[in-house]
This record gives C-alpha cells, structure tokens and sequence, in this order.
C-alpha cells in the first residue's frame, strides 16, 4: 500500500508539502498541487483517517450502537441518523449488540478506541456491568429509545406511557372491554412504561383486567404470534393492544390461520408505526411516531455537543405519538350481540 512519502518521491517534492496539499494547512501552488494529485491517482495513494484524526482530533465519525438492526424500528432509526451525519459531514459506524448486553459493552470499546466524535446508543437491556460501562464515558452521546439508570447523557425518545395509553383509549372508545396486552420484556423500562399507559387507561375507564390478559413477549414478530396463540382460543378478549408493531404483526398472523376476522372479530393495535404496517393485511392500526425524524433529531442533538453550541445542561427530548388510523382495529363484537 503506498504511503506519503511515496507520493512525495513521485511527486518529486517534499513529504511536509504533499502534507499540505491533503490537509489545506497552508497555500501551495496549482503546478506542484497538480503534482501531488496526478501522484495520488497514480499510486491509489489513501491517506490514514487515523493520522489526520490525530492532527484534527476528530474523526468525524459517529458510532451508532443497537439491539437489533434487522427490527425495522432500529433500521429506520439509523437511516434517520445516518441522513443527519451525512449532510453534517459524518459517517456513521453501525454495531447491531443482537440483543446482548456482553457484545454491546465490546462494541462500545472498539468505537471508544477508534476514538468516534460521539455515539448514539439505543441500549439493550439494563444490566448492571453495561449500564457501568455508559456511565463511565466522557465522548459525547445520546441515548434513544430508553432512559438508562445512571448514565448522565441527552436522550431521544417517544411518550412509551402516553402512546400505550392512547392505544388503550382507542380500544375502549370502539366498545371494547375485554383487553389484552401483549407487551416487551418486562425488565426493561419500555415495557413498564407501555404497560403502565395500557392500565392507566382501563383504570380511568373503570375496566377490569381479566386474569391472564398481560403476556411478556419480545419485540419480535415470533413473539407476537406466540402471545397470541395462548390468547385466541375460545375464551379470547375481543382486542389485543400489542406493546410494538412486529408483535402486532404476528397477532394478524395467528389470527389469520385461525380464521378469526380482523377488525370484525378481533381488533389488533401496535406501537411505532414502522413502515411495513399499511402493507400488513389488514393494514395494522398503530401508535405512531416518525422514526426517522426521532433519529435525525438524535443526530443534530448529538453534533450541537460535539461541535460545543448545545446547552450545557443535558436535554430530554420527549416525542408525542399519535394514533395512526388503519384497518385492523373496529368495533367491539359485543356490542352487536344479544
């Protein structure tokens, strides 16, 4: 692989001026700067992102850490931030953890040594070591999706409570009382927080939880279908808050092979409004948000503390979510019989 000052001896000039010319650190002249770039192509020299980071100190480079990059919610989050960098001129370094707290703490040292401007974390889990090892950071960051015990960063992330609330509200609005949730791990704050909104609103609605009713599930369309298939069976709720949008998905699917009716039977909400739900059959009612805007706000947030004009107290960005009407919820059954 060729070097600078194989470029420089090509170039038949100095190695401090062909550094010049790569770094704009001081005028050259065209005839010389023509030189080194015929030189350059020449060779196919590339010059060490490592090298000029040291002299910059900056990588302009972000690394981005996630649970899971094949969940549609992650992958358009890190579109959204990806969008964002790029037209602040960052690239951004994506770690998919899978889920485990061990790999996302591995992740986190390899960025850190490639001494990344900054990370965006949508963390995994709330394990002690992890959370530990966040707290400990001094590069820039921003958490998303979720609060972390301990962690002093700005975060990015949707009302959980208020969109679950809103979920169950809609549930109940079209007659329904026989409700079930089938949430995310219940070890994790965005689980509390949603199963926290989905009582909230049967509470104020004077509607007992029947026994059974709360399954955990995972965030994964399996996980949904597997909920669900302990649910539809003859004594089933008319309606099935499910606490994301995968979940949901697997509900339709359980459903669909029982051949129970969506909305005239059942009524199925999800959580995110991820881009696949219009194309679900039927097109799943959700509660939504635009991930890409919450990454590309993450972003900015993130390039404002690296670059020092964000405010020096740390920031706490809370979206509102919104009912997305679609076709997968209706009218409680109940009401039409007897």
């Amino acid at each position: 692989m060729a070097t600078i000052k194989d470029v420089a001896a090509l170039a038949g000039i100095s190695y401090t001026t062909v550094s010049h010319v790569l770094n704009k650190t001081r005028p050259v002249s065209e005839p010389v700067r023509l030189k080194v770039e015929a030189a350059i192509a020449e060779l196919d020299y590339v010059p060490s992102a490592v090298a000029r980071s040291l002299k910059a100190r900056s990588t302009a480079t972000i690394g981005l850490l996630v649970p899971n990059s094949v969940n549609p919610y992650f992958a358009e989050l890190a579109r959204g931030i990806e969008d964002a960098c790029e037209r602040n001129g960052y690239c951004v370094i994506l770690c998919n953890s899978d889920d485990n707290p061990q790999k996302q703490r591995s992740y986190l040292r390899v960025l850190l040594e490639k001494r990344v401007d900054g990370l965006v974390v949508a963390s995994v889990g709330e394990e002690r070591d992890l959370l530990d090892s966040l707290a400990s950071v001094r590069t820039p960051m921003v958490i998303v999706d979720r609060a972390l015990d301990g962690v002093d960063a700005d975060l990015v992330r949707v009302d959980h409570e208020q969109g679950a609330y809103l979920a169950t509200r809609h549930l109940l609005d079209l007659g329904h009382v026989d409700i079930a949730c089938i949430n995310g791990p219940a070890n994790t704050s965005v689980a509390k927080l949603r199963l926290a909104g989905f009582r909230r609103a049967l509470r104020e609605a004077g509607v007992g939880l029947r026994d059974g009713r709360v399954l955990d599930g995972d965030f994964t369309s399996l996980g949904g279908y597997e909920a669900a298939a302990q649910l539809l069976g003859r004594d089933r709720p008319t309606a099935i808050f499910a606490a994301n949008d995968l979940m949901g998905i697997g509900v339709l699917r359980a459903a669909a092979e029982r051949s129970i009716s969506v909305p005239g039977e059942l009524s199925v909400i999800g959580f995110d409004d991820i881009q696949m739900c219009p194309y679900v059959y039927p097109a799943l009612t959700t509660v939504g948000q635009s991930i890409r805007e919450l990454g590309e706000m993450a972003a900015a947030l993130l390039l404002r503390r690296i670059v020092g004009s964000g405010s020096a107290a740390l920031e706490q960005r809370i979206i509102a979510p919104k009912i997305v009407l679609r076709e997968s919820t209706g009218p409680s059954p109940d009401l039409f019989s007897g």
